[in-house]
């Protein structure tokens, strides 16, 4: 099975963590695992039905990178990744706001 949205960020939906953001490290027919290096870590990440969460056609090189040769993925990477993400869309939101 080709993994079309390992390595993507992905937005909860539903449930108490309803809007926070995870980084998507590996699927199932019907489910998606998800990681956020803090709560939910790569050796434990979160299980969660597909219609339960917003994926984000957008990914992060190093992390994708890692899932797709299977190198070890770190806590820290997940975290590093969902900052800058949060960062930039805060960076798009005030220019969008200044037009």
């Amino acid at each position: 099975m080709e993994n079309k949205m390992t390595g993507c960020f992905a937005r909860s939906l539903a449930g108490h963590d309803k809007t926070e953001i995870y980084i998507i490290v590996g699927e199932e027919p019907g489910y998606v695992y998800l990681s956020d290096g803090k709560l939910k870590k790569v050796e434990n990440p979160k299980k969660k039905k597909l219609k339960h969460i917003q994926p984000v056609k957008r990914a992060d090189a190093l992390i994708a990178e890692k899932l797709e040769t299977q190198k070890e993925l770190h806590n820290e990477d997940i975290k590093r990744a969902i900052k800058e993400y949060i960062s930039n869309m805060k960076e798009d939101n005030k220019c969008q706001n200044q037009m």
